[in-house]
């Protein structure tokens, strides 16, 4: 009978007991030929039980790896990747650098000073005019997230000039025209209709016309508000 206390400590828990005293056993094996087939029947096995390790990138090295932490790095066998030792498992990486931003508008965050750069490079005139357009309406709505109320246009497009020494400036045009052509259509479209409908509630506001029962309407009209 074993028990943990009396057991060496187990290296990884995920493999399990089994797999540990294989790999010991495969470390006193003498013959260097058997020992590889040995090595090599254990990956096979390690695989088996970490179905979950086939979804990670070069899932056969990570498992030559965990071989040879297992056996303590004593294990001499031929791997088909490199070796790993003691300092290269262990080693902690370098920290990060953490990037260091300062934006000249805090308000508006630095991304906004990339896409600004960018609209300025360009050379094609309809698509500087719609990074205008994109800008003015982040830094619009930037505005009212942290103010809490709505902008003027022309408080945006002086910000915005500004800011690009006036080589950048929006303009919303393109839908006044649109709404001033609708609203023209729609004028004429009165006026065209205006012989029959504009005839018949001239006739009605002024009393004109019959109404129910043969009465005038002005008289009709006269009885219900009395």
């Amino acid at each position: 009978m074993e028990y943990n206390t009396t057991r060496n400590h187990l290296i990884m828990r995920e493999y399990g007991r089994h797999i540990q005293k294989m790999i010991d056993y495969v470390i006193t094996i003498e013959d260097r030929e058997r020992r590889q087939k040995n090595a090599q029947a254990l990956i096979e096995l390690m695989g088996f039980l970490n179905p979950h390790l086939k979804n990670v990138e070069d899932f056969r090295h990570k498992l030559w790896d965990h071989l040879f932490l297992i056996s303590d790095f004593k294990l001499d066998v031929d791997s088909p990747y490199p070796i790993p030792t003691r300092e290269t498992l262990k080693a902690k990486p370098e920290p990060m650098p953490y990037p260091k931003r300062y934006p000249r508008y805090s308000h508006l965050g630095k991304n906004i000073e990339h896409v600004i750069q960018k609209a300025l490079k360009e050379e094609n005139p309809d698509k500087r005019s719609g990074f205008a357009n994109a800008i003015a309406y982040y830094m619009k709505l930037a505005y009212n997230t942290w103010h809490k109320e709505l902008v003027h246009d022309d408080a945006i497009r002086s910000e915005l000039n500004a800011i690009t020494s006036g080589q950048l400036e929006f303009t919303t045009t393109p839908f006044v025209k649109a709404y001033r052509e609708r609203d023209s259509r729609d004028g004429n479209r009165f006026q065209r209709g205006g012989g029959n409908k504009g005839g018949n509630y001239q006739q009605r506001s002024n009393g004109g016309g019959s109404g129910r029962n043969g009465k005038s309407g002005g008289k009709h009209y006269k009885k219900r508000f009395k």
